[in-house]
């Protein structure tokens, strides 16, 4: 569908970016904060640890000044589950809720509107040793945080989502190190989607809560979607793309919307032997979750072809899209797509897609809650960073969020990934993401000052003019 009359990015659009906790925050352990899997597990080789990130932490103050120098009108961030509550759960701690508080003011003071993620890969240390998320008062766990977080800033925060990348976590948790699977496991397929299967309740859950203490403000779920195409016409390869959105996308909104679960996945896990136990209250309170809004971080769309029976289950590549998975489909390549500097294809039109894809089965607006380019970025002698590959990168999907827009997409907002360069969870700080540079290495903290890139005063006058002017 060609559009010769654009619609207008809607007044109330929020421009803004996004972080997590454990990325950006530093100060690992101190002021009363316990320490999250992220902070025991073991260290990707050549990649810093996190206990001082980017010190956003100290640095708040500044780093909210220079959102608001851009022009943000939204800044997305995770809160820390153990720097509110150390041991996941019982005593709160006051002085995590008071850096919470004055951070949550700052964006406030520049009328920024925080958009809070209330859980992003940062399972409390105490709660995995417990049985994390395979243990059904996980979801009380997850239910007792929400409402701690709902009495303390529920009065200013109006945006909440849930669990971020909660497919991720389904699909390559182990990979990442953010799924805890108890030894002696046999059936880990069983295992993963018994543990997926308490993250729904419990997000439902939270979603019911924040509706009850919170009547004005919004919430919703904040997967990772991305269209998945069939490598060919040949209905075999139809047929693998449609079990791989199912298993990748659907399965995840279709049970954060209408409380259901697929029907394809829950045959695919019947032939697997892998069904969740699943009880008539958990069904009751999926069905009565209603979320708002639908968050959605997307990077890239997969390809798949059929499977065959020699194919082994497996991760090639980068954590979003490509898995072979026996039974379901085979990712492959896609030959039409470029590639950034780390093996992730780049595919604008798929992000069109994939909202216009989201929109028709749920009807519900969509903020764009992560989309950006990971790269080596280089900061020169006078200060700058020239950085034409991600204002290229970031134009292209704006300009198919504005197509998406007038093709009659519901679109609340876009919080490219990232504010602020931080830790990337596989590569350290030398893959960068940020509109403002961090000056240090892995294993070299230098200044931490910041510097704006190109791509900070670009972003700057994208906001400025609502997303008309694109150009450099």
């Amino acid at each position: 569908m060609l559009h010769k009359n654009l619609k207008p990015f809607p007044d109330d659009f929020f421009w803004g970016a996004s972080s997590s906790a454990y990325q950006v925050e530093g100060a690992a352990l101190i002021d009363g904060k316990g320490p999250s899997c992220q902070d025991v597990k073991e260290i990707p080789e050549g990649t810093s640890d996190l206990s001082v990130s980017v010190d956003h932490y100290h640095r708040y103050k500044e780093d909210i000044a220079l959102m608001a120098e851009m022009g943000f009108k939204s800044y997305r961030f995770s809160i820390s589950w153990t720097r509110i509550l150390p041991e996941g759960t019982g005593k709160v701690n006051a002085q995590g809720i008071e850096f919470y508080n004055n951070l949550i003011d700052e964006c406030l003071k520049y009328d920024i509107e925080p958009i809070v993620t209330m859980f992003h890969f940062d399972m409390p240390a105490a709660l995995d040793e417990r049985g994390s998320w395979s243990k059904r008062e996980s979801i009380d766990w997850f239910a007792e945080f929400a409402t701690v977080l709902f009495e303390n800033f529920g009065d200013r925060v109006k945006y909440w989502l849930t669990i971020n990348e909660q497919n991720m976590l389904t699909l390559v948790g182990p990979v990442i190190g953010t799924l805890h699977i108890p030894e002696g496991t046999t059936n880990k397929t069983k295992e993963i989607y018994q543990q997926n299967h308490h993250q729904l309740v419990a997000q439902a859950k939270a979603m019911q809560i924040c509706h009850q203490m919170l009547p004005q403000a919004k919430i919703g779920p904040a997967p990772n979607i991305a269209l998945v195409y069939a490598a060919s016409s040949k209905p075999e390869d139809v047929i693998a793309s449609q079990n791989f959105n199912v298993i990748r996308n659907w399965l995840y909104l279709d049970a954060a919307v209408y409380g259901v679960y697929n029907n394809l996945v829950w045959s695919y896990l019947e032939e697997n032997d892998a069904t969740p136990h699943v009880t008539k209250e958990d069904l009751t309170i999926m069905k009565a979750a209603k979320p708002d809004f639908l968050g959605i971080n997307y990077y890239n769309t997969a390809t798949v072809e059929a499977v065959s029976e020699s194919d082994v289950d497996g991760v090639t590549g980068d954590q979003q899209s490509r898995r072979t998975i026996p039974g379901i489909a085979k990712a492959v390549l896609n030959p039409n797509l470029v590639t950034t500097e780390f093996g992730w294809e780049i595919d604008p039109l798929g992000f069109r897609s994939t909202l216009r894809e989201i929109y028709s089965r749920y009807r519900l607006p969509i903020l764009i809650t992560e989309n950006g380019l990971g790269a080596y970025d280089t900061l020169t002698e006078d200060g700058k960073i020239h950085d034409p590959y991600r204002i290229d990168y970031l134009r292209h999907h704006i300009e198919q969020i504005h197509l998406a827009i007038t093709d009659g997409v519901e679109m609340m907002g876009y919080n490219p990934w990232s504010a602020i360069d931080l830790i990337s969870t596989h590569e350290g700080i030398k893959k960068r993401y940020g509109f403002i540079y961090v000056d240090r290495d892995d294993f070299d903290l230098k200044t931490l000052n910041r510097y704006r890139k190109d791509s900070f005063f670009w972003y700057q006058k994208v906001i400025a003019t609502k997303g008309q002017d694109l150009t450099n």
